[in-house]
């Protein structure tokens, strides 16, 4: 039987979930504008304008889990002490996520012939619970005040 501080650990680690799809979201809005911005506005070449979005987007992502999806995690001393450790971790658990959502995205669309959008859904999902997953383990340890 699951205890009362069990269900709350699990009912807190929701919340953060929920937290860390919105930002994902944010991150989208911020990849696709500075993306227009870059290659649109200023005429910057694609690819270029792309690795510059989406670093933007991650930024925004690691700052909005930082003070807002896994806040109190560990501790505020360690917060602000282990922000720069955290940001190394997070764009490696990322990349990864990315790396993770190609194979995917491949795996579902090529070996599985699933419509490429469905497929890029199911990797993106996929990928979610991964960056999720290891962030919380290995960046914001605590379940921490939500």
């Amino acid at each position: 039987m699951i205890s009362l501080v069990q269900s709350y650990r699990c009912a807190l680690r929701l919340r953060q979930f929920l937290r860390f799809c919105l930002v994902g979201g944010s991150g989208v809005i911020v990849d696709m504008t500075v993306l227009h911005w870059l290659a649109v506005g200023l005429g910057w070449n694609v690819s270029f304008s792309k690795v510059c979005a989406a670093e933007a987007a991650l930024l925004n992502n690691f700052l909005w889990n930082e003070v807002w999806t896994f806040r109190g995690a560990g501790g505020n001393v360690e917060i602000r002490r282990g922000a720069v450790h955290r940001l190394w971790r997070f764009h490696a658990i990322c990349g990864a996520g990315i790396g993770l959502a190609v194979l995917g995205l491949h795996l579902f669309h090529t070996g599985l012939g699933l419509d490429l959008y469905l497929a890029n859904l199911l990797a993106i999902g996929l990928v979610t619970l991964w960056n999720f997953g290891l962030n919380a383990r290995f960046n914001w340890r605590g379940i921490g005040k939500t």
